[in-house]
């Protein structure tokens, strides 16, 4: 069978890549064309274009930079044309990936979605056109199952959370080897994850940099993105206490005490590695108001979104400063409220179900087809 990816961050990368391993053992004649990233090329297929060049945050950003999408979708339209797939597979990705369904369905080509969009915190009216354009769709958070059938009446198949089988199919690296292999002293670690586009680091990292002083016994780390170059981050790099890792974060996760991390994915594999975290998050201004005004969910992160509860702390916009981040930074690092928030934790991954998620959305993949 041939099969048509679009990933268009570096999490879809990931779970991509997963996805793609799954395709190959179920189907082993499986061709492969894909928009994604390193970890998707890695597994193999033909790479069409790279998701550093897909990726803009906010709305500003994406209306400055109208003319390139457009473009990117009409290059993967023409790409899908040659290659004629059997199916088309998304990856979250919306804005993007919802105009190709539509207009793949109208050339019936069979359509998947993995990982929703999450039309569940904003823009619910894209149910419509899920309904019409997509044919299966593969949820990944519990809570998403009812959302869809429930409240919309559109089938989905709930398949469990692909970070848990990314993380449980990571090789260990001992404590002692990953610090001589990256010159790290014997310090506890602070993780900072500030995100992988350039526009959300270079907002998040100074601010979250502007703490390590108060934290003498301990050493941070900041979790570069595979997509940005070490330059990039080198300037960052005036603190002796500060240390920077590039494309090692679940290494790092595996051996931090704690983290600073931007909204996102990243705060549920913070999460699902059992490292205390504060979620920070600071957009541009109009950016931000505009957010505000039409997303009504009561939390940003999905360790709070999912346990329909504050079990991290969220620093948003203005409140994301030195002074509320130093003093959830003492929070977390306090052995009563870890044991606490750890607890938490153990009950998120519970909700989250087990492993699996990539090969039984693979399955279903293809038995569809052979129907």
């Amino acid at each position: 069978m041939k099969y048509y990816i679009i990933a268009g961050e570096a999490s879809g990368d990931l779970h991509g890549s997963n996805l793609m391993k799954a395709l190959y053992e179920k189907d082993p004649s499986a061709e492969i064309r894909f928009w994604g990233g390193d970890l998707m090329q890695n597994v193999g297929g033909t790479l069409v274009k790279h998701y550093r060049e897909l990726a803009f945050m906010g709305f500003i950003e994406v209306i400055m930079n109208l003319k390139t999408i457009l473009n990117n979708i009409k290059i993967c339209k023409k790409d899908i044309e040659t290659f004629k797939p059997d199916a088309i597979i998304f990856i979250d990705y919306p804005g993007f990936n919802m105009r190709i369904a539509t207009w793949a369905k109208e050339r019936n080509i069979p359509t998947h979605y993995y990982i929703s969009p999450q039309i569940w915190a904003w823009k619910e009216n894209r149910i419509k056109a899920i309904k019409r354009d997509v044919d299966f769709m593969y949820v990944i958070l519990p809570f998403e199952k009812d959302f869809y059938e429930k409240k919309h009446h559109f089938p989905v198949h709930f398949v469990g959370h692909p970070l848990i089988d990314a993380i449980a199919s990571r090789t260990e690296v001992s404590d002692e080897i990953f610090r001589k292999e990256n010159q790290l002293s014997e310090k506890p670690i602070i993780a900072l994850l500030p995100g992988s586009r350039k526009q959300e680091i270079a907002k998040m990292l100074s601010i979250m940099l502007s703490v390590t002083n108060d934290f003498p016994d301990y050493q941070f780390v900041i979790a570069g993105a595979p997509s940005q170059e070490y330059e990039f981050y080198k300037t960052f790099l005036t603190n002796e206490n500060v240390k920077f890792i590039s494309n090692k974060t679940y290494d790092l996760l595996s051996h931090s005490h704690a983290a600073l991390v931007t909204s996102g994915t990243a705060t549920l594999e913070t999460a699902l590695f059992n490292v205390p975290e504060v979620v920070c998050y600071k957009g541009s201004y109009i950016s931000y108001q505009i957010a505000k005004r039409i997303i009504t969910l009561k939390y940003i992160s999905l360790v709070n979104l999912i346990m329909d509860k504050e079990v991290v702390k969220e620093l948003i916009q203005e409140e994301l400063n030195t002074k509320n981040l130093k003093i959830e930074l003492e929070k977390i690092l306090n052995p009563e409220n870890r044991t606490v928030l750890l607890k938490n934790y153990a009950d998120l991954k519970q909700n989250l179900g087990g492993e699996g998620a990539s090969k039984k959305t693979a399955a279903l993949i293809v038995n569809s087809l052979k129907k």
